[in-house]
């Protein structure tokens, strides 16, 4: 993938995620009154929301970071062995900051 093309994915993907984490923000079921019944259901609605949150923000974080990589020059190199990391990987995950051995190992040691 090339340089403008990888800026270009993930700055609609850093839109999109801005957008999702303001909707998940909005407190729609609010406006709605529930009974004591309803308050179980409300909670585990909560905790999903807060749960999408916390995945975008992690996502627009890894976002923001490869930006910084195009900027550095360094986009497309993995960030612990420094071997290129796949066209296919960038093509599916734009923001990936590594390899695919190296992703491998760190989710193992977590």
């Amino acid at each position: 993938m090339d340089l403008a093309t990888a800026r270009q994915r993930l700055e609609e993907m850093l839109a999109e995620l801005d957008r999702s984490i303001g909707v998940l923000r909005g407190d729609p079921a609010g406006a709605r009154e529930f009974s004591a019944a309803d308050a179980g259901a409300g909670l585990t609605d909560a905790d999903r929301a807060r749960a999408m949150i916390t995945a975008a923000t992690v996502q627009r974080a890894a976002v923001l970071e490869a930006i910084a990589r195009l900027d550095e020059g360094v986009y497309g190199r993995c960030a612990d062995c420094g071997e290129a990391v796949p066209e296919g990987r960038l093509e599916a995950r734009p923001e990936a900051a590594r390899c695919v051995p190296c992703q491998g190992r760190r989710e193992r040691r977590r």
